[in-house]
């Protein structure tokens, strides 16, 4: 064990001192940037273990992190979990998932473990705070919320525009030539989901196109949820050539309804979906999707919160990354138009 790297070889790295990397390394808030992010990058290059027991004796803390999510089945958290993880552990925390499943009471279970010490903070992605935490006195403090707003709290949130990215979404669809386009939405009334809905009724709106009220179809982000949703739509006596999903994971269920039902994709029915999951570009035929960040998401709430931790100000304002729309081969021009 004699060759394990020690806080000298960081500080003979970054080329600063030993007391100066114990201090970023142990959360002390007396180190600033950029010589905070050199000396946890120097961490990860070097493979570097601190001794978690004496440290945590010395600091009273549990250096563990909670990430919070509402599925931990859905592979979009794990690009989110990724790049949070990455920034984490250069500053020596573990990341714990959480997975609320929708559940109050276990949502209200990871908050006491943060109130107890058994977490120092946590990063959120299940758009609502427990009504039951609300009511006991929340603290907003070693909190960040990630992609899905919350309101009425002040919390750093670290988001993307929903509603301009779906309008995106649409408006390929409408310059393919589709006007009977409809939209599987996500739980309503979730903040994201109305959002994305929004989106939707906009990008119509603006194109001068009426929208028909059978063509809003209500989903829950599941893959069964998709393949429900399609099968009312497809069944209407005017179908929709073009479908815009809410998740990816639903629009992978309507293309398997779609085939179920005969119809070629995109021939017979384009579909754009929303997260561009990495199984998207793998799915037959590949999906046409809304990219999110996930990646940076999740590096840039670790960041805020590691900030938080170590005494750092940091602003509650909303911080707003870019999506960008990925064309694949779910979607092209309607071959009749109604």
């Amino acid at each position: 064990m004699s060759n394990r790297p020690k806080i000298k070889d960081i500080a003979a790295t970054v080329g600063v001192s030993s007391a100066t990397v114990s201090r970023a390394l142990t959360g002390s808030g007396l180190v600033a940037e950029p010589t905070l992010s050199k000396i946890r990058e120097a961490a990860i290059r070097l493979r570097y273990r601190p001794n978690v027991n004496a440290r945590n004796l010395r600091t009273q803390k549990s250096m563990s992190i909670l990430i919070v999510v509402r599925d931990i089945g859905n592979p979009f958290y794990l690009e989110v979990f990724k790049g949070a993880e990455h920034m984490a552990r250069a500053a020596g925390y573990s990341v714990l998932m959480g997975n609320s499943e929708g559940d109050p009471d276990r949502e209200t279970e990871y908050f006491d473990m943060l109130r107890d010490g058994h977490a120092d903070g946590m990063i959120l992605l299940t758009g609502q705070v427990p009504q039951q935490i609300r009511e006991s006195g929340f603290s907003d403090d070693n909190v960040v919320v990630a992609l899905e707003m919350i309101e009425e709290v002040r919390i750093p949130q670290i988001l993307i525009d929903n509603k301009s990215a779906a309008k995106t979404a649409v408006n390929h669809l409408i310059s393919l030539g589709h006007k009977n386009i409809a939209h599987v939405t996500g739980p309503i009334p979730e903040k994201m989901s109305a959002l994305r809905l929004d989106g939707y009724l906009q990008a119509m709106s603006d194109a001068g196109i009426p929208i028909c009220q059978d063509y809003i179809a209500p989903g829950d982000f599941t893959l069964r949820g998709g393949e429900e949703a399609a099968r009312k739509l497809i069944e209407l006596p005017t179908p929709p050539s073009a479908i815009f999903a809410a998740n990816d994971e639903m629009a992978f269920g309507i293309i398997r309804e779609a085939h179920r039902k005969k119809l070629n994709v995109p021939s017979d029915l384009s579909v754009v979906g929303f997260d561009d999951i990495f199984l998207s570009g793998a799915f037959l035929p590949s999906l046409t999707t809304i990219c999110q960040p996930c990646l940076e998401v999740g590096q840039r709430s670790m960041t805020t919160l590691l900030r938080m931790l170590d005494g750092l100000e940091v602003s509650n304002e909303t911080t707003t990354l870019s999506t960008n729309l990925v064309v694949r081969e779910s979607t092209a021009p309607p071959t009749k138009q109604i």
